[in-house]
C-alpha cells in the first residue's frame, strides 16, 4: 500500500498492511537530525504515511525593520526582534526555538469588532505550500491540511483564552459574533484546500489542559461545538475525513466531538488520563484514534528501548482490527530526542504490520 493508502484505510476504521505513521508538527533539532532541510524531505526520508501542511500567514515584525518576507507554516521561524504581527493583528511571541505563540489581540470590545476587518481567505498565497505538497505527494502520501474551528483564534483575538471564557458569562453575543467570523473564514479557505487537492483536514483547537476541559461542558456544548459541527459538515460536504487534534483531558468533552461527527481524535496524551485502549473500546466502532506515545516523558527522557516498550504497548491497544494512526501524544517538539523519534519509527515498523503478533497483544493490552 502506499502512504496515502494507508492512512485513509486507517481513518475508515480499516486494517492496512501495517499501523501508518503520522505527525501533526514535527520540529527542531528532529527535523534535521539526519540530513532534511524541509519537513517535505523529512517525511520522504522517514518514509512517514501523511504531511500536515498549514496555510502561508503573512507575518511583520514589530520592533525591527525586515526585508525578508515572513510565513508563518508550523515550521520554525527566524524573528529578529522577538514579536511579530500577523494579517488578524494578532501579536505573536517568539520561543528561543522560532516557534510563536500570542501575547496580544485586537479585539477588547464589540466596538472592536464591528470596526474589525478579518482576512481574505481567498488570497493566492494563503496556499502556495499546499499546492507544493499537492504536486510532490498527492497519491503517495495523505495531505492533511491544518485548519482551526471557531475556538482557538477566538481567543488569540481577544488577547488571551481568560477574556473569551469571561464572555461566555459576561458577553455570550460577543463570543459568538467572533466564533462567526472565525469560521467564515476558516470554512471558505478549507474549502480552497481541498478543492487544491488536501485529502484530509485536521482542526488544531485545543480544548483541554492535563485535568480537565478549559471550559464546563455546558459552554462547550453552546460556545464550541456548533462550530465545530459546522467545520465538519464542511469538510463532510467534499468528500474528506475530518481529524479534531485536542491537547489534554478530554473525556467530559468526548461524547460531544464523537456525535459532531469527526472521523479521528488525535492525540489522546497518556500524561492527562487519555488511556487510547479504552477511548479505541468506547468509540472505536465510530472513530479512528491517533497517536499516542508519550512525548512529554518517553520521547523526551526515555531509553530507545523504553521508547520501544512504549510503541508495543500503544500498538496492542489501539491498532487491532485497524483505525489506529501511530504518533507522538502531541507533536515532535524542540524537548524530543532525535534518537528516540527514530526509535517510536523504527519501532512502529517492526510491530505495527498486519496480522499483529498476537503475543504482543496479549502481553500489552
Amino acid at each position: 500500500m502506499t502512504g496515502y493508502e494507508r492512512f485513509m484505510a486507517a481513518l475508515r476504521r480499516e486494517e492496512p498492511d501495517r499501523v501508518p505513521l503520522w505527525e501533526l508538527i514535527v520540529n527542531e533539532p528532529t527535523l534535521s537530525a539526519w540530513g532534511a532541510t524541509s519537513l517535505e524531505d523529512f517525511v520522504e526520508q522517514e518514509d512517514l504515511d501523511a504531511i500536515t501542511i498549514f496555510e502561508d500567514m503573512p507575518l511583520r515584525p514589530l520592533e525591527v525593520e525586515e526585508e525578508r518576507e515572513m510565513f508563518w507554516r508550523g515550521r520554525t521561524l527566524e524573528a529578529k526582534g522577538g514579536k511579530v504581527v500577523d494579517e488578524w493583528g494578532i501579536v505573536w511571541g517568539m520561543t528561543d526555538f522560532g516557534i510563536p505563540y500570542p501575547v496580544a489581540g485586537p479585539i477588547r470590545s464589540e466596538e472592536d469588532l464591528r470596526r474589525y476587518t478579518p482576512p481574505d481567505p481567498e488570497a493566492d498565497y494563503r496556499l502556495r505550500s499546499l499546492r507544493a505538497a499537492v504536486q510532490r505527494f498527492k497519491g503517495r502520501k495523505a495531505i492533511v491540511f491544518l485548519t482551526h474551528d471557531a475556538f482557538e483564534f477566538s481567543h488569540y483575538l481577544r488577547g488571551g483564552m481568560e477574556h473569551l471564557l469571561v464572555d461566555y458569562i459576561e458577553n455570550p453575543h460577543l463570543a459568538h459574533a467572533l466564533a462567526e467570523m472565525v469560521l467564515d473564514y476558516k470554512i471558505r479557505l478549507m474549502r480552497r484546500a481541498i478543492a487544491e487537492g488536501a485529502d484530509v483536514i485536521v482542526s488544531g483547537d485545543d480544548y483541554a489542559h492535563r485535568t480537565g476541559p478549559v471550559m464546563s461542558p455546558l459552554h462547550f456544548r453552546e460556545f464550541v461545538l456548533p462550530y465545530l459541527k459546522r467545520s465538519i459538515e464542511a469538510a463532510h460536504e467534499r468528500g474528506v475525513p475530518y481529524i479534531k487534534h485536542t491537547d489534554g483531558n478530554i473525556w467530559p468533552l468526548l461524547d460531544m466531538m464523537v456525535e459532531a461527527g469527526i472521523d479521528a481524535i488525535d492525540p489522546l496524551e497518556p500524561i492527562a488520563g487519555m488511556d487510547i485502549g479504552e477511548v479505541k473500546r468506547r468509540y472505536g466502532d465510530r472513530i479512528a484514534v491517533v497517536g499516542n506515545v508519550d512525548c512529554t516523558e518517553v520521547l523526551t527522557r526515555a531509553t530507545p528501548q523504553e521508547v520501544e516498550e512504549a510503541v508495543k504497548e500503544t500498538i496492542a491497544k489501539a491498532s487491532p482490527g485497524g483505525g489506529h494512526i501511530l504518533a507522538s501524544s502531541n507533536s515532535i517538539h524542540p524537548a524530543v530526542r532525535p534518537e528516540n523519534y527514530r526509535a517510536m519509527v523504527e519501532a512502529a515498523r517492526r510491530w505495527g504490520r498486519y496480522p499483529l503478533d498476537e503475543r504482543m497483544v496479549e502481553e500489552y493490552r
